[in-house]
């Protein structure tokens, strides 16, 4: 089956210079202030961070003295630690190769990061990504095992590449009677961190996890704020009447 998105294009191991200051938080302290950062791509769906090695402040680094042969040449690996918190293999220091001097820290590793004054969730952002939020008029049925669960002709579609059309429709348009709130939070470089999630009941059936809303979502996506969207992947959506083939994606 062919996929009706674009597809990421970018090859593994490209690089390119990062045009925005970039920063991270640990325990209230900035433990790395760059605008001399380098995007290298790891996998084509997105890049990574390569920071020159003088730009993290060297007291919050500790050196765990373990050398490490890589792809990319060799490195030493590092920790964090800012008062009492401590975070151990939280990064690497090439020390030869194409990267030589570049420092590779683990996402996980610190409290926040930032693209000048707005923070980042996940990873970095593509800069060969577009995310486009469209209201449309096409309409849009949400079904599952045959229950209806939301059905609108005022939808926001949001064009993201590399993934499946999502279509996120207007609360007054979606059955709260099959959904069921859910703990779960999600975050996204490109729409912020969600506000609510919900599973939906069908029958005898429970389906954990199938919608979503961004109540406060980044600015460039602010048509969705407040609407609900289904993980294609797990419902049945007709567009314009038409049963659309549910798309099989390495992420969401």
């Amino acid at each position: 089956m062919t996929a009706d998105y674009p597809k990421m294009i970018v090859p593994v191991d490209h690089t390119e210079p990062v045009p925005r200051r970039v920063r991270a938080v640990l325990n209230g302290r900035t433990v790395l202030d760059t605008t001399r950062a380098v995007y290298l791509w790891e996998w084509p769906s997105y890049p990574q961070y390569y920071i020159p090695a003088d730009d993290l402040d060297p007291a919050a680094v500790v050196d765990e003295d373990h050398v490490q042969q890589l792809k990319r040449g060799s490195a030493r690996r590092i920790g964090l630690r800012v008062g009492d918190q401590d975070r151990p293999a939280a990064g690497r220091i090439y020390t030869d190769g194409p990267v030589e001097g570049l420092a590779r820290l683990e996402w996980d590793s610190l409290d926040a990061w930032y693209e000048e004054d707005e923070q980042v969730f996940v990873h970095p952002r593509n800069p060969y990504s577009r995310v486009d939020a469209l209201r449309s008029t096409r309409t849009v049925r949400i079904s599952v095992d045959g229950v209806v669960l939301a059905e609108s002709s005022s939808p926001v579609l949001v064009f993201e590449t590399g993934l499946p059309t999502r279509y996120y429709l207007n609360r007054t348009d979606v059955d709260f009677t099959h959904l069921v709130a859910s703990p779960t939070r999600t975050s996204c470089p490109y729409k912020g961190r969600t506000t609510g999630y919900w599973s939906v009941r069908a029958g005898e059936t429970v389906h954990e996890d199938l919608a979503w809303a961004y109540d406060f979502p980044t600015a460039a996506l602010l048509p969705i704020a407040g609407l609900i969207s289904f993980y294609n992947e797990k419902v049945d959506v007709h567009l314009d009447g038409r049963l659309l083939d549910r798309p099989v994606t390495p992420f969401s």
